[in-house]
């Protein structure tokens, strides 16, 4: 094999964890590649604006960056952060194999949950908060954001009953405590749980390489959700959660949106035959949009906009 791949990567614990696991499976197949941490600084200097190579990803945009410069060849990201718009010049080049894709409660004992007390949730996710307003809407959620580790930490350092995690990445650097709520009625993000690797369209030799890293069910699975994302937000952030499941010769799919403060709810469940789960994302988006989630879109929107 000629090439050294570079491989670019946030310097996060979980970041490095998930380049290094693509790092091993390369090795395994008589690949050499070398790991480059690139510290997140938001937005870096360009001949062009970030919005005309269609970078806008608040997690992905320096790795995009890097790989635009030249500087990096691959780029390995927890396929949630990223948009479903990739930047002009960059492809999917492999989903992995899919974790599991639970969301967890970390908590300092369950008590709160069997009397009225209003009870200090954390999450920086505003699925996550819908959800865990529209099951529990006398409880307060805070903001809480950082990698795994910074929000492990505040969550101790605070008055707070519990935060909101993804459980894999928790199992992945080996932080995940003993006694967590699994968060079963919780619908996960848009292929959460997965890794997702990137490359240059031009990149011939990465490409092939990574081809062989790819997990066809788990890449069947996340486009599906992504799909019924984008359909949906039209690049307006939302509380939109997505499931689907191969199982058999089958696809179940499980889609949600919800307004901000988690009191409305829509909801679509499909199971369909793999040979007709093209377009099954987008169908199910559309459902949802017709069913007044066209509406509720709006009124996200505004909502986002009056914050900022």
């Amino acid at each position: 094999m000629s090439k050294i791949i570079r491989i670019g990567t946030r310097d996060s614990e979980l970041a490095l964890w998930q380049a290094t696991t693509v790092q091993n499976q390369l090795a395994d197949l008589g690949y050499d590649s070398t790991l480059i941490p690139i510290k997140s600084t938001g937005d870096q200097v360009l001949d062009k604006p970030l919005y005309e190579l269609g970078i806008t990803g608040i997690f992905t945009k320096t790795l995009d960056v890097a790989m635009l410069k030249g500087q990096i060849d691959i780029a390995v990201h927890s396929m949630k952060d990223v948009p479903t718009q990739l930047p002009k010049g960059i492809v999917q080049a492999a989903v992995l194999e899919r974790a599991v894709t639970q969301d967890i409660l970390v908590h300092k004992g369950l008590d709160f949950l069997d009397n009225e007390v209003p009870a200090i949730i954390a999450t920086g996710s505003l699925r996550r908060k819908a959800q865990w307003l529209n099951k529990y809407p006398n409880h307060k959620v805070v903001d809480l954001r950082g990698n795994v580790n910074t929000r492990l930490i505040k969550l101790i350092e605070n008055d707070w009953q519990g935060a909101i995690f993804a459980k894999a990445g928790l199992e992945r650097i080996k932080l995940l405590p003993k006694d967590v709520l699994h968060l079963d009625w919780m619908v996960p993000a848009p292929a959460q749980g997965a890794m997702l690797v990137v490359a240059m369209e031009s990149d011939k030799f990465s490409r092939e390489a990574l081809q062989k890293l790819n997990h066809s069910n788990s890449e069947l699975a996340t486009s599906i959700e992504r799909e019924f994302l984008r359909t949906l937000e039209g690049g307006c952030t939302a509380p939109i959660g997505a499931l689907a499941q191969i199982e058999n010769e089958n696809v179940h799919f499980k889609g949600v949106l919800f307004s901000l403060d988690g009191r409305q709810k829509l909801q679509i469940e499909k199971t369909v035959s793999l040979t007709a789960a093209k377009e099954l994302g987008q169908k199910c988006a559309r459902e949802i949009l017709d069913k007044g989630g066209d509406k509720l879109m709006d009124e996200i929107r505004n909502e986002n906009s009056a914050l900022h």
